[in-house]
């Protein structure tokens, strides 16, 4: 597979970005390599620079659900650039885009719109610690909520993957601020609660964390949490920047039937365009200025373009609800052939799904937090992710991401990606 004008514009964009990339994920440090600079994409494809075609397992990290380019979203982004690209000022889009999130997510009365995930999770904590007048937060270990400073802590995906869990930059007073916990661990989340009770001012969390790879709930731990916050007063804010709209319309918090005082949103409600949203209870959500004292502007904020590419993608979903079963099918068809592979071929690595989201693990511990995730061989990950893209699957270059199917992703490919992934865990085990 040729890869010549990529590696001349990795060598070129290394002159001038940091790294040769504006995440540092894409720069391929974790599995080697260069990465492929992508120029098109089209329902369940990339194209690369060289024109090599891949089928996409990562859908620009969650949002593309319906697939790359998807023909009704595409229309209306044509139709809203005729009308301008920003304004800022107010629009009846947005009114529509925020009607419409309150109608499907169940615990948003109230929602403000920002311009990506990492705005949505900063301003809700901030939010929290208004609406109680405490300072610290709860974050739990892997779990990547953005680049905020309160995040940086234990962090997740990226981090993990180059290797500094813990950022240079974030100053000691916000790692004070910031309590880590173990993720799925009952005891130790009761016990940072009551050595810090009164001092808690909110809780993020991942439902299903995406950020340390498919990593999900224990049985009745996300209910743990509701019980123990609304105890303590502690604002429960879920992360659904991955989840939202992806695991159930009403996200992760209509699938397991738990309600959270906040929830933070990203890219999905753009349809893949620049976005992201926080929203909840009317009675927090009212501390945000102009109608409270919390501070938190925007100029692009709500832009026109996003909004017009959100509401198609949120219509298309409620209109075809379907859809989550299709992907639930989907996603258990996939998981279950790759295990069937590792058995077939006496490797016991760990699959963790749950609909659309899976993760291969290459460990053989069950991963349930931060701790059984570092025990993956990332160095045999490496070499797995290389030859599934030389057989045309582009996976996240990371063993601790998430993998998403989209609705163009049907049996064909799923029959194409199972048959990659098993001569790709043979060519490993053969040393080839």
């Amino acid at each position: 597979m040729k890869n010549k004008n990529s590696t001349k514009l990795f060598e070129e964009a290394k002159q001038f970005i940091p790294g040769g990339v504006n995440s540092p994920v894409r720069a391929f440090k974790s599995v080697g390599g260069n990465p492929r600079f992508i120029k098109r994409a089209k329902g369940a494809y990339l194209t690369d620079e060289d024109n090599n075609k891949y089928i996409d397992m990562i859908g620009s990290w969650g949002p593309m659900i319906l697939g790359h380019a998807f023909g009704p979203i595409e229309n209306e982004v044509r139709k809203a650039v005729k009308s301008g690209f920003s304004f800022g000022a107010p629009t009846k889009k947005e009114v529509t885009m925020a009607k419409l999130i309150c109608d499907l997510v169940p615990s948003v009365e109230m929602v403000r719109m920002v311009n990506s995930g990492t705005e949505a999770t900063m301003s809700a904590i901030r939010l929290a610690r208004a609406y109680t007048g405490k300072d610290k937060i709860i974050k739990f270990e892997g779990c990547y909520h953005g680049h905020g400073d309160a995040f940086l802590i234990s962090a997740g995906s990226g981090a993990m993957s180059m290797g500094h869990p813990d950022s240079p930059g974030v100053t000691q007073a916000t790692a004070n601020d910031t309590l880590t916990v173990p993720y799925n661990n009952t005891e130790a989340l009761a016990q940072i609660i009551k050595k810090n009770k009164g001092k808690i001012a909110g809780l993020i969390i991942e439902p299903v964390v995406g950020n340390m790879g498919c990593v999900l709930p224990n049985d009745g731990y996300l209910a743990f949490i509701r019980e123990i916050c609304t105890k303590e007063n502690i604002v429960l804010i879920f992360d659904e920047v991955m989840t939202g709209f992806r695991l159930a319309i009403g996200g992760a918090q209509e699938r397991f039937g738990i309600t959270p005082d906040l929830t933070t949103m990203g890219k999905i409600i753009g349809g893949g365009m620049p976005v992201g949203a926080y929203g909840g209870r009317k009675e927090i959500m009212e501390m945000v200025s102009p109608s409270g004292p919390m501070y938190q502007a925007g100029t692009l904020s709500g832009n026109p373009i996003a909004m017009s590419a959100g509401i198609e993608m949120l219509k298309h979903l409620k209109k075809h609800k379907d859809i989550y079963k299709d992907l639930d099918e989907a996603g258990l068809e996939l998981a279950t052939g790759i295990r069937k592979s590792l058995k077939e071929l006496e490797i016991d690595y760990t699959v963790n799904q749950i609909g659309s989201m899976y993760s291969l693990f290459f460990t053989d511990k069950q991963v349930v937090d931060y701790e059984t995730a570092k025990t993956c061989d990332t160095k045999t990950f490496g070499l797995y992710f290389n030859k599934m893209l030389e057989k045309g699957v582009y996976l996240a270059p990371s063993q601790f991401e998430s993998l998403f199917l989209s609705t163009k992703i049907d049996k064909k490919l799923i029959k194409k990606i199972l048959k990659a992934n098993l001569e790709s865990l043979k060519e490993i085990k053969l040393g080839k």
